[in-house]
């Protein structure tokens, strides 16, 4: 394992050290979340820590399952005590994210606003220099992906409709929706942006996360880990 894995490891499993005794916590997607899974599963197996996990996608429910991590739902337990996922992009200075990459940035704003406390860990190359800038993922209704793909060529944005690498046609959400992936180039406004895309009709979600990060951890390059808040 590289220097680099090694940190992003160390990450997940410092982010996994706020978790305490009798948590419900949100579980993101991706590669650094189940890095973190599998911290919370040695946690539970050496510890014997009580916690439980409401999943943001079917492949972390499906992690939790195999790790043997407790699962819960929001309509049992509609506040969280903590989140932990991931982030495609950080801007430092704000913490303001984007993320949707792994197309389940609706069900993590959910767990993200349903929480006390959200942290992210992430690597390095997820900061951003400046302002955000990667492009923005926003789950659209199949019915109207095509006016709304139209509306965002009205504000600015150059958007593209996801496609699968494993199967034909479009990549689809767990809840049924389409992905468009809209460069806006650097986001001076994120704030605006949000508000003017999240009021197209059809619109389900926007992979802006905006002041809803409270720490980053981050897996440095040449080993280590940064925490901003």
């Amino acid at each position: 394992m590289s220097r680099f894995e090694e940190a992003k490891r160390a990450a997940a499993f410092s982010a996994v050290g706020e978790v305490g005794n009798n948590f419900i916590i949100g579980l993101g997607s991706g590669s650094t979340v189940a890095l973190a899974a599998e911290a919370l599963a040695q946690r539970i197996r050496f510890e014997g820590l009580l916690v439980q996990v409401v999943p943001a996608s079917t492949q972390t429910e499906l992690l939790c399952v195999e790790y043997g991590i407790p699962l819960t739902t929001l309509t049992v337990t509609p506040m969280l005590s903590l989140t932990i996922d991931g982030a495609d992009q950080v801007d430092p200075r704000t913490l303001n994210v984007i993320k949707g990459g792994g197309a389940a940035h609706m069900r993590e704003k959910v767990l993200a606003s349903a929480s006390q406390r959200v942290v992210l860990v992430v690597d390095e190359s997820k900061l951003s220099e400046g302002p955000l800038n990667k492009p923005v993922p926003v789950e659209v209704v199949p019915f109207a992906y095509k006016p709304v793909e139209t509306r965002l060529k009205d504000l600015g944005g150059n958007p593209i409709l996801r496609y699968a690498i494993h199967k034909n046609g479009p990549v689809i959400t767990d809840n049924g929706n389409y992905v468009i992936d809209v460069d806006f180039g650097e986001i001076e406004d994120p704030v605006g942006l949000e508000r003017r895309v999240k009021a197209i009709p059809g619109v389900v979600e926007v992979g802006l996360f905006i002041e809803l990060v409270d720490r980053v951890y981050v897996g440095l390059k040449e080993g280590g880990v940064k925490i901003l808040e």
